[in-house]
């Protein structure tokens, strides 16, 4: 797990959330962050750039990495048939030094 993958499982956990996997391998694709808090499982895709002058991390994430994250997703949930009835939510997640913003992904 790299340092904004940290960060962001911090920000998770006091919040309430449960990690139920990190860097979770799904085929071809991998998931950053697989949590849960109650009836929600959540999926977070986490990029960090080190200062403003790299550009905004949300920006590294386009249509086919939103797709992968997506197939990853559901293949995650087919493994795993306790998670099929559970509220899906799939967030990319900037971390930029010590502040975690976290957003929709779809």
């Amino acid at each position: 797990m790299n340092r904004g993958e940290r960060r962001a499982l911090r920000h998770y956990r006091l919040r309430g959330y449960r990690l139920l996997e990190a860097n979770a391998r799904v085929g071809r694709y991998e998931l950053d962050l697989v949590l849960r808090r109650g009836r929600r499982l959540v999926i977070a895709e986490v990029k960090e750039k080190a200062g403003d002058g790299f550009g905004y991390p949300l920006e590294m994430i386009d249509a086919e990495k939103r797709r992968r994250v997506l197939v990853a997703a559901q293949g995650w949930i087919s493994a795993h048939p306790e998670a099929a009835s559970l509220e899906l939510v799939v967030e990319a997640v900037a971390v930029r030094g010590a502040r975690v913003e976290r957003v929709p992904l779809v």
